[in-house]
């Protein structure tokens, strides 16, 4: 049976965070009541001139340096003809075959294009619950209608639904540390395309392809190509040929149904846009877009890995977060403890704040630093630690005065901690028995009886020494 592999290309929609539309004066919004944020531009009147917005045009930039794409010297923008609800001119603004950006690559992946345009108007579908004079009715909001977009394309690049994801993670917190779209998801300022087909593995040519349209989360996108891939791999086994077409997958029953075929595809008659003038960037344009480009994930990640030493998911972790590794930094820059056991300190710290900015939380860097230096001089354990830290997150303060007030000091090992294991020995019997006969795994029950007994005080290490001493071992 002939094994295939998946070909995978990605089209993102990108809402820019910019204050109004692409082409018009209204300001942007989301969850306003519905056409309160409308004017003869964006509801397509006849003798209204559209303006492009420069702040899209920065963000496109900023973007498109981002991606190591090659910024166009002259890019002009095109009416895309189709006739749809959403669509009130009956065409939209876009770029075809003079994009602003070409080429690139953002990690594994090949950038084909990035290019900006404006969003249609959102169709709100009424059915059962909400029938309008007896009958489903769709109505049109235009609000969104005319929002700055910027679509990524990217070459067939991608090998399975898993990278998929993991890839479009990676540009999530790309263009979120940009600053150029809050990436958001559930209210659509970021939305994804999947063309998709399958080839036996070891073959240079590309099969038929389908493109799964609008997949609103990234683990919807997973299981949506998933289930494409199969679909595909069925039919060719099958002996069955793949229909190029475009396709819908629904999370909660796992189908995939089909919109249009190839033969509805739409002839776009795309033409100049005779009412806006060609962009010419200059070089002041492209100092002003390099001059707020920050560190970028992919750099970050890096240089926590080979300049601070941090393990993979540590410096991914962080990279992730742009507010855990400025974090992160100021924590190291108080007093430069060993950069792996602050990570995991500040990892423990994001864990009880519920994924909020520990930056905006009680604990203040130099906190969290001298709660560090403690643990390293082994003048407190890890479970006494954690209490602390609980206690810093609530109501901040100081480590060692927490320490202190709470009696949280490691024991070291004279009469006390040896009454103690003594005790713990005594108490759990049948694991003594079975430590004797070879078996350390079941040292837990006494170790556990000796950390309730010193409140998390004693040292693991110290207390597994004093068992096997005491035991004759």
């Amino acid at each position: 049976m002939t094994d295939y592999e998946p070909v995978i290309g990605l089209e993102i929609h990108v809402q820019l965070k910019t204050r109004t539309k692409m082409f018009c004066g209204c300001d942007l919004s989301f969850g306003d009541p519905p056409n309160t944020h409308t004017c003869p531009v964006c509801l397509g009147l006849p003798g209204a001139l559209p303006v492009t917005n420069a702040r899209a045009i920065h963000y496109g930039l900023m973007i498109g340096m981002a991606v190591e794409s090659e910024l166009a010297p002259r890019s002009i923008f095109h009416r895309k003809n189709y006739f749809y609800p959403d669509l009130p001119k009956g065409y939209q603004i876009s770029q075809f075959d003079l994009p602003l950006c070409s080429g690139g690559r953002l990690g594994d992946v090949r950038i084909h294009r990035v290019h900006l345009e404006e969003d249609a108007a959102k169709l709100v579908h009424v059915g059962e619950s909400g029938r309008i004079h007896g009958s489903d009715t769709s109505i049109v909001d235009f609000n969104r209608g005319g929002t700055p977009l910027a679509e990524i394309v990217t070459e067939p690049d991608v090998r399975s639904a898993e990278q998929a994801r993991e890839w479009l993670n990676l540009l999530r917190v790309t263009l979120r540390q940009l600053g150029v779209s809050d990436v958001n998801m559930e209210e659509g300022s970021l939305r994804c395309d999947a063309n998709i087909s399958i080839r036996p593995v070891g073959s240079d040519e590309l099969g038929t392809k389908t493109e799964l349209k609008n997949m609103n989360s990234f683990r919807f996108i997973e299981r949506g190509i998933k289930a494409e891939v199969e679909r595909q791999t069925a039919l060719l086994r099958a002996g069955e040929p793949v229909v190029q077409e475009t396709l819908h997958f629904d999370p909660r029953t796992e189908r995939i149904t089909s919109l249009r075929s190839k033969e509805e595809a739409h002839d776009y008659r795309y033409f100049p846009e005779p009412d806006l003038v060609p962009i010419a960037i200059t070089p002041e344009m492209l100092e002003a877009a390099r001059a707020e480009l920050p560190e970028l994930p992919a750099a970050r990640v890096e240089r926590y890995r080979t300049t601070l030493g941090l393990s993979e998911d540590s410096a991914r972790l962080l990279a992730d977060r742009v507010e855990l590794a400025a974090y992160f930094e100021s924590v190291l820059a108080v007093d430069s403890p060993e950069p792996q056991t602050v990570a995991n300190w500040v990892t423990e710290l994001a864990a009880r704040l519920d994924e909020g900015d520990p930056g905006a939380s009680k604990v203040a860097p130099s906190a969290l630093a001298a709660l560090v230096g403690l643990l390293s001089s082994k003048a407190i354990t890890v479970g006494a630690a954690r209490q602390v830290l609980d206690k810093l997150v609530s109501d901040g303060g100081d480590p060692a005065a927490i320490v202190d007030a709470e009696g949280l000091r490691a024991m070291g090992g004279g009469d006390e901690l040896e009454g103690i294991v003594a005790e713990a020995i005594a108490a759990n019997a049948e694991a003594a028995e079975k430590i004797k006969g070879g078996n350390m795994k079941a040292i837990g029950p006494i170790i556990g009886h000796v950390m309730k007994a010193t409140k998390g005080r004693a040292e693991g290490g110290e207390v597994t020494r004093l068992v096997r001493r005491q035991l004759g071992l």
